[in-house]
């Protein structure tokens, strides 16, 4: 059974492009052979990431997430069995969000910048669907 996802947290430390790249190199190592797939958005200190998969293997990663020293304050925002990943193409894909057009956040927030801790998962969905749409997703691998 497939499972979507998606949780937010804060960074423990100032985010940096080395901690993103270890995080993102460090899924791209480990999540083929779990067959879990997904997307790392990062943005000032806050991290938010669906990720796709058996229910079994989904679970233990976010576990392993909750545990993992380089985040806090991990909530997760939303969770559904599908049919279907929309992430398939990406072992760990990743979209920065400052770099994310301003009106396009303000599609789906109450500002232009996205605070997954006050915003509605369905809503944080959405706009991550609307990333792929329009090809804001990168680091296919």
């Amino acid at each position: 059974m497939l499972v979507r996802l998606l949780y937010a947290s804060r960074a423990a430390a100032a985010v940096t492009q080395e901690i993103v790249e270890s995080i993102l190199r460090s899924s791209r190592e480990h999540n083929p052979a779990l067959g879990v797939t997904g997307v790392l958005c990062h943005g000032g200190d806050v991290y938010m990431q669906v990720l796709e998969g058996g229910r079994t293997a989904v679970n233990e990663l976010y576990n392993k997430i909750v545990r993992d020293p380089r985040h806090r304050e991990v909530v997760l925002l939303y969770y559904v069995e599908v049919s279907e990943r929309h992430f398939a193409g990406w072992t760990m894909g990743q979209v920065n969000l400052s770099k994310v057009n301003p009106s396009t956040l303000l599609k789906y927030s109450d500002r232009p910048v996205l605070d997954p801790f006050e915003t509605p998962g369905r809503a944080s969905m959405a706009l991550l669907e609307e990333l792929i749409a329009t090809a804001q997703i990168v680091g296919r691998c």
